[in-house]
């Protein structure tokens, strides 16, 4: 009998042990991934992120950050989010376009005249309407931010008007869209892995490119490119997004916590990109690239030779929803 009392008292006091211990334990570790290398703003946004988690969130979630795609490609990365096996992820949602087709938006070109007018639409409600598609998918929206315009180079003269264009070849991003774009204005668009860019830049089997400037400066197009010139036609926005297996399994004040440490964050990494685009055209220049900008003029003869380019993929989209995403535009530059 003294033995069963003594077994329970044990019992009792490892409970109570236990039950003092709870807290201590109740940390909530997490992976959060992304393509850029750690030289990018948006991994310093990121660490940011992962800091002001562990502090609104009183030390509940402990973030870790993997830079440099360690996690894997976005589209891999985006599949171990929905499979709950990564908690976190910010970059491009183009993979899920063909479910969500909203996605496919941001690949129009020449919709923006600066970053006032993509940061509103990023803050509005068409961007919302794709973070309530995407959670079907397994995926909560946190933020929206920026990873920056996307700009033209090329080794063989200076563009400044749309007659430039023609004749040049480019290597272009591999999706429908953009490929008629630069053919419309015309171009001789050729899709291609990034990681041969700069090999067919050197050998000038083609003769230029179009990336974000900062991406550019980062893999040394000023090494092979002689000309940039800043036609902004097409903003690259990227999303912070969660696990929902994850999130729901979080208390709401960690949520609450969580979603304002992600808006902070984005807005520091619109801060960090529209200062590195001011500092890398310096570089560029100092490097001996000259850098052009395209009068309103020629831009706007830009936009009418590729409205047709709009129109065919505005039903595709969705009509009600690139009439929605426009009126957003022209009310921010209305602001202005």
């Amino acid at each position: 009998m003294k033995t069963a009392i003594g077994l329970r008292a044990a019992i009792a006091a490892f409970a109570t042990i236990a039950l003092m211990a709870g807290p201590a334990s109740a940390e909530t570790k997490a992976k959060i991934g992304h393509a850029m290398p750690e030289s990018h703003p948006q991994a310093a946004a990121m660490n940011k992120f992962a800091e002001l988690v562990g502090t609104y969130t009183n030390g509940n979630v402990k973030l870790q950050t993997y830079h440099g795609a360690l996690l894997g490609s976005d589209e891999k990365q985006l599949q171990a989010v929905q499979a709950g096996t990564q908690e976190f992820y910010i970059g491009t949602l183009a993979p899920l376009s063909s479910r969500v087709k909203e996605v496919q938006v941001w690949d129009l070109p020449f919709m923006f005249q600066n970053t006032k007018e993509v940061y509103a639409v990023l803050d509005g409600a068409s961007s919302k309407q794709i973070f309530e598609k995407i959670e079907p998918s397994g995926l909560v929206g946190l933020t929206w931010t920026g990873m920056g315009f996307r700009n033209l180079s090329n080794s063989r003269h200076p563009v400044t008007k749309l007659d430039d264009v023609s004749g040049l070849k480019l290597r272009v991003m591999a999706n429908p869209v953009a490929l008629d774009t630069w053919k419309t204005i015309g171009a001789n668009a050729t899709p291609m892995p990034f990681s041969e860019v700069f090999p067919a830049l050197e050998v000038k089997a083609i003769d230029g490119q179009e990336n974000p400037l900062l991406h550019m400066y980062a893999n040394k197009m000023q090494e092979v490119q002689k000309y940039i010139s800043l036609t902004n036609h097409v903003y690259t926005p990227v999303a912070l997004v969660a696990s929902k297996k994850f999130w729901d399994k979080l208390t709401p004040a960690d949520q609450d916590a969580i979603r304002k440490a992600a808006v902070e964050a984005g807005l520091l990494q619109r801060k960090l990109l529209d200062e590195g685009d001011r500092d890398v055209i310096a570089k560029f220049k100092e490097a001996g690239v000259e850098v052009d900008e395209v009068p309103a003029d020629q831009l706007a003869r830009i936009q009418a030779q590729v409205k047709p380019v709009v129109d065919k993929f505005k039903p595709q989209i969705g009509d009600a929803f690139v009439d929605g995403f426009y009126a957003e535009i022209q009310k921010a530059r209305s602001a202005n």
